[in-house]
């Protein structure tokens, strides 16, 4: 005969229920605000990435372009330390061997199975989009800062041959573009891919 669960039993099972319901609420709660990062290249889904990543600082340290950053403690418990990726000050140059990616040893960051030409098959970063109000050809005088500092085949086309575009069925939202720009502020803006296809913008 199986002999009754004691109180102090009960209350302790009850108890550890609890924590890890509350545990999963948080962590849900950071994958929702985490959709304002951007991650690095061949991240996994958000909380997969937030279990594998053991914030070993492995890929900033591969990455030759200090592209990548350790979130601060403000992002919270289970993101701080984690890495995203600063598109706002410079681009990510889709490097051929995937330093980053490579780095990664519990595979929080994992390149498909046939690994992908930095040309043709980089993922998706990012989404970039021109404010017409800042970029120059838009307002008349010509510029060009950027029409070399694509590195994807049809992802920046120019209008006219004089104002650029961005393709976005081809951008990888790598922020080179951006990089490049001579305009203050910038006119090339860089968002957050947000599941529910909306974006946030960068500051």
């Amino acid at each position: 005969m199986t002999e009754p669960i004691g109180r102090r039993e009960l209350f302790r099972r009850g108890g550890k229920k609890i924590t890890e319901a509350a545990s999963q609420i948080a962590a849900a709660k950071t994958a929702r605000r985490a959709e304002g990062w951007i991650r690095p290249p061949f991240a996994l889904d958000e909380l997969e990435f937030l279990v594998c990543c053991t914030r070993c600082d492995k890929c900033i340290e591969a990455c030759p372009h200090d592209v990548l950053f350790a979130l601060p403690t403000r992002a919270g418990r289970y993101a701080t330390g984690t890495p995203a990726m600063d598109l706002s000050r410079r681009g990510c140059h889709l490097c051929a061997d995937w330093p980053c990616v490579t780095a990664c040893e519990p595979d929080a960051l994992t390149l498909p199975a046939e690994k992908p030409d930095s040309s043709s098959s980089s993922p998706r970063l990012a989404i970039a989009t021109i404010d017409q109000a800042t970029c120059l050809p838009y307002s008349g005088p010509e510029c060009g800062a950027c029409a070399s500092a694509c590195p994807v085949p049809g992802a920046l086309i120019w209008e006219g041959g004089v104002r650029p575009v961005i393709d976005q069925e081809h951008c990888t939202g790598c922020a080179l573009c951006r990089e490049a720009c001579i305009t203050d502020p910038k006119a090339i803006k860089i968002s957050a891919i947000l599941s529910e296809e909306k974006t946030v913008a960068d500051a």
